[in-house]
């Protein structure tokens, strides 16, 4: 595909951060991490990463805002422009050596995500998006899953942990979910699940207590593969109340309707 100027530098900026991520996550024991919280970690390769990413963003446009999980936000000489960023989602699983982790990149105009980048560098495999023009895997076009039974269908979500007051709303929903369904998936990457509905590997996706960083990039992905994407609650806002509910056309309303306790 021909990607928009804005879109070429974000897949600038996601595979040098990558080319980061994978030097340190060859050494990940010698790694030096300071704990963030309870059961969430930093490391150097995490802040480092999101150096990588922010030196070329805002080179390349110094105007626009930047919402980055590791740094201070910083409100953009243009204020309708703002980039969102997690360098390293699935810092766990990159430090327990685990290969399932990803560069993250979104731009937001006037309050709506317009392009999204989530790179696999571990997979080599690049997901990107732009609204209106479809969502690609290494260049080829993605489409979400054809699947139409819930009892065939594979869904992903993040489990809380370290007593995140998610968890019994999460305990609740996989009661409902699991016995309709072929089952659930935990991979511990927000925007690689995301996108992977998209690419037709998951028939849906739903979590809560999610920062907008987790969600910008992919979430458009997964729409703009076909996915239908609305917020847990229908009244709500996805990027401000970090609840989203996803899935290919066929299976969303009954997906969604045990999310929902229907």
């Amino acid at each position: 595909m021909q990607g928009s100027a804005n879109l070429n530098v974000m897949i600038k900026a996601a595979r040098a951060a990558g080319r980061s991520l994978v030097k340190d996550f060859r050494e990940v024991e010698n790694l030096q991490v300071s704990s963030k919280g309870a059961g969430d970690f930093v490391s150097r390769a995490d802040t480092a990463a999101e150096k990588v990413v922010r030196d070329i963003l805002m080179e390349a446009r110094p105007n626009y805002g930047w919402m980055g999980e590791e740094s201070a936000a910083v409100e953009g000489k243009d204020p309708t422009r703002r980039w969102i960023v997690d360098p390293l989602d699935g810092t766990t699983n990159f430090l327990h050596g685990l290969p399932h982790w990803a560069v993250s990149i979104a731009l937001e105009h006037k309050g709506a995500i317009v392009a999204g980048v989530v790179f696999d560098p571990a997979k080599d495999e690049m997901f990107i998006a732009e609204k209106g023009a479809g969502a690609f895997m290494n260049a080829q076009r993605m489409r979400v899953s054809g699947r139409g039974k819930l009892i065939e269908s594979i869904f992903a979500t993040g489990l809380p942990f370290g007593g995140r007051p998610e968890l019994p709303a999460t305990l609740r929903d996989l009661g409902r979910l699991l016995p309709a369904t072929a089952g659930v998936r935990r991979w511990g990457a927000a925007a690689l699940d995301l996108a992977y509905v998209g690419a037709g590997r998951y028939e849906g996706f739903w979590e809560r207590g999610l920062k907008p960083w987790d969600l910008a990039a992919g979430m458009l992905i997964a729409k703009e593969a076909g996915a239908f994407v609305e917020p847990i609650d229908p009244a709500g806002d996805i990027l401000a109340d970090g609840e989203i509910i996803v899935a290919n056309e066929p299976v969303f309303d009954g997906f969604a309707k045990l999310i929902r306790g229907g």
